[in-house]
Order: C-alpha cells, then structure tokens, then sequence
C-alpha cells in the first residue's frame, strides 16, 4: 500500500472531521476550550483509526488477500528491504570498471522485484524464489567481492576468488533475470492472448471488408 497516499487520504478527512468536532464542542454544546480540544482530538485518533481500516480492507479486497498474509508478505518485504539498501551499499563500493553493468543490473533487477511486490503485494508467491534464496545469495556474494576487491594487496588466491566470484554472480544475475520473468509472466500471457484476440477482430474486420467490396464489384 502506498503510504504517502493513505497518509494523504487519512490527513483529508481526520482534519476536516476534528475541526467540525472542535466546534459543535465549542459553540452548540458551549464545553470549554480545553474540553473541546481534547474530545476534537479523540475524534480525530477515531476518524483516522477507521479509515485506515476501511482503506486497508478495500486494498486487500483488491489484491484478493487476507489481513494474516498481508502481515506475512509485508514483513519479508521489511526484511527485503534492508537486504536491498545492504546490497545497494556494497554495489556501490566496489571500484571495478568490467563490472559496473553487471552492478547495475543487479540493482535494478532486485529493486524493481521489490517495487512490484510492494504495488501488487499478492506478487509475492510468484517471487518467493528470489526473496528466500537468490536475494540472499546475491548480498552475500556481493560483500565477499566488495571485501576481497578492496584489499590493498592482492594474492593469486585473492585473484581467483575474485574471478569465482564474479562468474557466479553472473549466474546469478541470470536466476535474478528470470525471477522477474515468471513474476510478470500472467502479465504476459494475458498481453499476448489480448493481441491474439485484437489480430482475430482486424482479420475479420478485413475479411468483410474483401467480401464488401467482392459484392460492389459484382
């Protein structure tokens, strides 16, 4: 759930509602200045209570969810979240020119993994790959190569697990890759059955246009 926009719909009616509270209070029912604050104020602790949950239930209605599985899906989104900003520390460190794409790519991959479970949080089970197994892996071997790269003196021993480090991070990146293709794959599936359908129309359509015109010929 978006944050700002909940605590911008939260903020457009609790204020409204304990101002209109701290009035009546006020001048219909003639109670103290003090009084009257405080009722506003409880009001408003009230009013944002309520539709908070009201917002709550209405996204998880949307995204088919029940309020269990959506403490369980935000809390590995959490701890994903510090792995992320862990791994995005580290990437940035290293200074290793043949790697830098590489680098980045992780870093879109995984933040853009992220971003979509945070948007759709039912994405979760079809990423669950990657947030149990493959993110892990990928802030581990990335710290590995930051800590050997920055040795001021480099060993042969050194140089080869730089090496081993980087093809499996290249592995990696493609197990990444296809985390996020089996995320978006419904997506993709539907897209291409909605081009198969907008082909068939305009086939169609063009086959009655060639019988049209057949017929005006005749």
């Amino acid at each position: 759930m978006n944050r700002f926009l909940s605590f911008l719909v939260q903020f457009v009616v609790t204020v409204p509602s304990a101002v209109t509270v701290w009035f009546l209070s006020y001048f219909a029912f003639d109670l103290t200045f003090l009084i009257s604050s405080a009722i506003s104020l409880a009001g408003a602790v009230v009013v944002s209570k309520i539709t908070s949950g009201v917002m709550t239930s209405k996204f998880l209605k949307k995204h088919q969810l029940t309020r269990k599985e959506y403490r369980y899906i935000k809390k590995n989104l959490n701890e994903a979240k510090q792995k992320i900003n862990k791994l995005n520390k580290s990437l940035f460190s290293i200074r290793d020119l043949p790697t830098i794409k590489q680098r980045l790519d992780v870093l879109r991959i995984t933040r853009k993994i992220q971003s979509m479970t945070q948007t759709e949080p039912r994405r979760f089970y079809k990423a669950e790959k990657f947030y149990f197994s493959h993110l892990d892996s990928v802030v581990e071997l990335t710290e590995k190569y930051r800590f050997l790269s920055q040795q001021p003196k480099k060993s042969h021993e050194i140089d080869v697990s730089l090496y081993e480090t980087r093809q499996t991070l290249t592995d990696l990146t493609k197990a990444l890759e296809e985390d996020l293709y089996h995320i978006v794959s419904d997506d993709l599936d539907s897209l291409n059955f909605e081009i198969d359908v907008a082909k068939h129309s305009i086939k169609k359509l063009n086959d009655t246009k060639t019988i049209d015109e057949s017929r005006r010929l005749k």
